[in-house]
């Protein structure tokens, strides 16, 4: 198995890293480019669909695998979970997604658009077998079972667009995600199948992020944020079906608190500012990586931070799982006694790196000034 995981990532990483210089490429013919605004933070144009180069080495890995490993007997795709129709069910969700995504970086869709296209993919997989059907081996009716799990993959997809607003953020979290949740399907006795695809998701991740990083060469676009969201969304799914208990159900949703409550919070937010549903598909600057860049963090540490946070979810949802509430629960409470041990001087040197920061720029500024 290990040496399936091995070829799964090294495989992704390989392809995606290969492919990124190409989407550049192609980004400057097709016009994918994302120009600066008051509300982006990138000081001249980007190239905006790195995300192909994540999708093609996510696919690559995973179709090599589950071909070569169904030949040689260790993956079973006609068993009783029918695993065929689950995985052709994903791959016909990730392209009518990537379609509509696409041209959304080219064209600029409507929010409502992108909405409708998002719930078709949704849609498609819950029709092939990906779904919330039972909790502590409890049957779901087939109505919320469909409302429970359209809502989750629909959410993910979403937040981790959302959340996709600094160089290397949506790419870099959802790395921290692929891990967490490798970790605990590893230990859990989740399918093999939903083993390899988050292995090889993270390995498309990995190739991708060196040029996604500040100061970053190319932006993972709407194609790569809701391709990432869809399919952490879909293997969680698939990686907790032989083990559905409530706190197996949570694990996921722990490993994916940040997008998530940043998404929750910028929907009541622009429904309380706008005073209407229609605000909700109103972009605007208040997400947590901007509030952390108001109040002087930079991109690189505010990305930092927002790693940060993202790695203690999921090593608490892994704890959670592996050693019980008590234990988690240890962690937590240390995490955040060093923090508070820590806040003040941390922003002490925040204010003195801003201060020399200003002090250079005037004396810059006078020397330009003299000469």
């Amino acid at each position: 198995m290990w040496g399936d995981i091995a070829i799964a990532f090294l495989l992704a990483f390989i392809t995606s890293f290969v492919m990124v210089p190409y989407t550049i490429k192609l980004a400057k013919k097709v016009g994918a480019i994302d120009y600066p605004s008051d509300r982006r933070v990138n000081k001249r144009p980007i190239p905006r669909i790195g995300g192909i180069a994540v999708v093609l080495g996510f696919l690559v890995s995973a179709i090599y695998l589950i071909v070569t490993m169904s030949i040689e007997g260790s993956l079973e795709l006609n068993n009783e979970e029918n695993y065929k129709m689950k995985l052709l069910g994903l791959l016909l969700g990730i392209i009518v997604l990537g379609i509509f995504a696409l041209l959304d970086d080219i064209k600029n869709l409507k929010p409502w658009q992108k909405l409708i296209a998002q719930i078709v993919a949704a849609t498609i997989v819950y029709i092939f077998g990906i779904r919330i059907d039972e909790i502590n081996e409890i049957t779901i009716h087939p109505v919320l079972s469909f409302i429970l799990t359209i809502g989750w993959i629909v959410g993910i997809t979403n937040a981790i667009n959302l959340i996709d607003g600094l160089d290397g953020l949506s790419s870099g979290i959802s790395l921290i995600s692929c891990i967490s949740l490798l970790i605990i399907f590893a230990t859990n006795e989740s399918p093999l199948i939903s083993i390899i695809l988050i292995t090889a998701l993270a390995g498309s991740i990995s190739g991708f992020l060196p040029f996604n990083l500040n100061p970053a060469k190319t932006f993972i676009g709407d194609i790569g944020a809701q391709f990432l969201g869809f399919s952490l969304a879909t293997i969680s799914i698939l990686g907790v079906a032989k083990t559905v208990t409530l706190v197996v159900l949570v694990a996921p949703i722990l490993v994916l608190a940040l997008p998530i409550f940043d998404t929750i919070f910028a929907i009541i937010r622009r429904i309380v500012k706008g005073k209407s549903i229609k605000a909700v598909f109103q972009a605007d600057k208040g997400h947590l990586h901007h509030r952390l860049m108001k109040r002087g963090f930079s991109q690189k540490q505010s990305v930092a931070i927002l790693y940060g946070a993202s790695a203690t979810l999921g090593m608490f949802a892994v704890i959670l799982i592996d050693d019980g509430i008590w234990k988690a629960l240890s962690f937590a409470l240390i995490v955040i006694a060093v923090i508070a041990v820590g806040y003040k001087e941390l922003k002490d040197f925040k204010n003195e790196e801003i201060k020399s920061i200003k002090e250079n720029r005037r004396k810059n500024k006078k020397e330009d000034n003299e000469k």
